[in-house]
């Protein structure tokens, strides 16, 4: 049982004026001068362009365009103090040395889709290292591999991808504004897992720069450090450059498809059975459950969707279908034939995927943001057809919070949960909570995130325990959060254990061996080992 606890965000506007006023200041602010003369030093050039303080006017456009979440762009959100935006992997290299002794909260963002804007927002003051601008991608076909840049976004590695090769993939998520670094250093999950595994389960090389600011590959940072950055996170332990990844072959043309079912045609025994389904089924076929309360003829009802991806023709997974999971009543007419590529852009509602132009995905689409919120959840055992049914009445009563349901098995379930530090090989499902809005609206942000809470507790009942378990990349600090004070241990342990499982001791004696100052740290960090007295 979470106790009670102030929320992360409830307390921003009150340590928002408790900044340094040389943050806000319009006089020369020394902080930024001291570093930026640091940082030119070193890097042997000028570094004006790539270093904003809050009185650059710049300023607002740079920090707002790699925000995701609209509740944390807000006039009373705390602001970074600076923001660095490295071009060259030494250019990082030589931010993190002229930070630390500055004793600044040191942020490190990628893509900006952590759903509690954690790589951002901080409650002390802070500056934030945003790596939009190392997004190179280097595919080679020949090995089978790529180099990517961890400010490179899916979208990009996608379609660089598909450039070379029309038989190659990558399993990683279906968002293709979502940064590499981020998404990757924290396990990185698509469609494709069944199959290949999580993103981390194709890494091959990494590149790194330490507390030291030492930029370290594979080989040079150990094991240890290379195995915590494939799935712990990338902020705890220093700032991920890049990864190398192996490709993964996919069949020239592969099926997607999207069935609606209501409680009033048959959603509960659909939901129920695919339970039993989603994870047994060929390996090849990746079955989503999206369920939303709904109005429906004036009735207030769920709406159950299965997206699906399978990785051959539409013949083949209707048959299959017909057997599995009759309950679905899959015909061909709701089956679209594309490749690979086409079928990212439709999992991204590209409803014209097969047409429409494929450099979409290069399209970062800047400055857009939506108010949100999600939690997670792992389900080791399956609901009962009565829990469906009392789940349904829940979601209807509270009205707008929904779920995504993402199947595990296959590949997954053969992996060692201490293979990566991201340990639920073994579930049957993953849970997704998502709330979104477009009102800008304390009221009905209060509401909204009320109504998940809620929720959350009601599924006490149905889903994994002691520890309840949770995704790291899902970021929650309804789960807790870590002041890096003296209980800092037994405050990371909180969420550690959720996100991390046994894994967590692994993950806090790594961290303490690399960082053992914490400077690589935020609300959600793997804490160092508390000191003996």
């Amino acid at each position: 049982m979470l106790t009670a606890r102030p929320t992360f965000v409830s307390v921003f506007f009150l340590l928002f004026l408790s900044l340094p006023l040389c943050s806000f200041s319009q006089t020369p602010n020394p902080v930024y001068n001291s570093f930026l003369k640091c940082f030119s030093d070193k890097t042997k050039t000028p570094q004006a362009q790539n270093v904003f303080s809050q009185t650059n006017s710049s300023f607002s456009s740079v920090l707002r365009a790699y925000i995701r979440n609209a509740r944390f762009n807000t006039s009373s959100t705390p602001k970074p103090t600076l923001i660095i935006t490295p071009r060259s992997d030494s250019h990082v290299s030589a931010a993190v040395l002229c930070a630390k002794p500055l004793n600044f909260v040191f942020k490190v963002r990628s893509g900006g889709h952590d759903y509690d804007g954690l790589s951002y927002i901080s409650d002390k003051p802070f500056f934030v290292l945003d790596l939009s601008n190392l997004r190179n991608i280097t595919v080679d076909i020949a090995d089978q591999t790529a180099w990517i840049s961890a400010g490179a976004t899916l979208g990009e590695v996608y379609y660089r991808i598909w450039e070379k090769s029309k038989v190659h993939g990558f399993p990683a998520g279906i968002c293709p504004t979502v940064g590499v670094g981020g998404h990757l250093s924290g396990g990185g999950y698509g469609n494709l897992l069944r199959k290949f595994g999580l993103s981390v389960d194709n890494l091959i090389d990494a590149k790194i720069v330490d507390v030291n600011g030492r930029i370290l590959d594979r080989k040079s940072m150990g094991e240890d450090l290379f195995w915590a950055i494939s799935g712990g996170g990338g902020g705890s332990f220093g700032v991920v450059l890049g990864y190398k990844i192996k490709l993964v072959p996919v069949p020239k043309t592969v099926t997607v498809f999207r069935v609606e079912k209501f409680i009033e045609t048959g959603a509960v025994d659909m939901v129920h059975k695919w339970q039993s389904v989603g994870y047994r089924t060929d390996r090849n076929l990746f079955l989503r459950m999206l369920l939303q309360p709904v109005t429906r003829n004036r009735v207030q009802t769920v709406r159950a969707t299965v997206v699906a991806l399978f990785l051959g023709r539409a013949d083949k997974v209707v048959s299959l279908l017909r057997k599995e999971l009759p309950e679905l009543a899959l015909k061909k007419e709701n089956c679209t034939e594309m490749t690979w590529y086409q079928s990212a852009l439709w999992w991204d509602n590209r409803l014209n995927a097969t047409v429409i132009d494929p450099k979409v995905f290069l399209d970062r689409n800047l400055d857009s943001s939506r108010f949100l919120k999600r939690k997670s959840d792992y389900v080791a055992t399956e609901i009962p057809r009565d829990g469906i049914e009392s789940l349904f009445k829940k979601m209807i009563e509270l009205g707008r919070v929904g779920f995504a349901l993402n199947p595990y098995g296959g590949k997954m379930a053969e992996i060692a949960e201490d293979a990566t530090p991201m340990p639920h090989r073994k579930m049957l499902y993953k849970i997704q909570y998502s709330v979104n809005w477009q009102e800008s609206s304390p009221e009905i942000e209060r509401d909204l995130l009320n109504q998940s809470r809620v929720l959350h507790g009601f599924m006490t009942q149905f889903v994994s325990k002691n520890p309840r378990s949770a995704y790291f990349n899902y970021r929650d600090v309804d789960i807790g959060v870590n002041d890096h004070g003296p209980n800092s241990y037994e405050q990371g342990e909180v969420y550690g254990r959720m996100y991390f499982g046994r894994n967590f001791d692994r993950l806090v004696k790594i961290k303490t061996a690399v960082d053992p100052g914490n400077f690589f740290r935020n609300e959600q960090s793997i804490p160092t080992l508390p000191r003996k007295a």
